[in-house]
C-alpha cells in the first residue's frame, strides 16, 4: 500500500492542522523540518474541518489548508467538511 502524504508550512495554524489530521489517522507519521512539516499516512488521509477547529478553537474553512500547503500526493476528494487524499 502506497502513502498519502501533504506538507505544511511550519506555523501555529498548521500545527492545530497537523494535530488534528494525527488524532483523525492513528497510522499518520509525522517528519518536522525547519520550514515545514510533512504527514504520511498509508492508503488515504482524511482531514476533518470539525477535528481542525477543535484544535485551532475557532472556525475553519477547509479551503485555509491551501494557504499553509507546501505539497501534496494522492488523489484529493473534498467536500465543506472533509479533505481526503488517497490512491484508488
Amino acid at each position: 500500500m502506497s502513502n498519502v502524504f501533504i506538507a505544511f508550512q511550519t506555523n501555529e495554524a498548521s500545527r492545530g492542522i497537523v494535530d488534528a489530521i494525527v488524532e483523525d489517522n492513528p497510522t499518520a507519521s509525522i517528519n518536522e523540518q525547519p520550514a515545514m512539516v510533512r504527514v504520511d499516512v498509508p492508503g488515504s488521509m482524511t482531514i476533518k474541518r470539525e477535528t481542525v477547529e477543535e484544535k485551532l478553537g475557532r472556525s475553519f474553512d477547509l479551503q485555509e489548508l491551501h494557504v499553509h500547503l507546501i505539497t501534496l500526493s494522492g488523489h484529493i476528494d473534498e467536500s465543506d467538511d472533509e479533505f481526503t487524499l488517497s490512491w484508488n
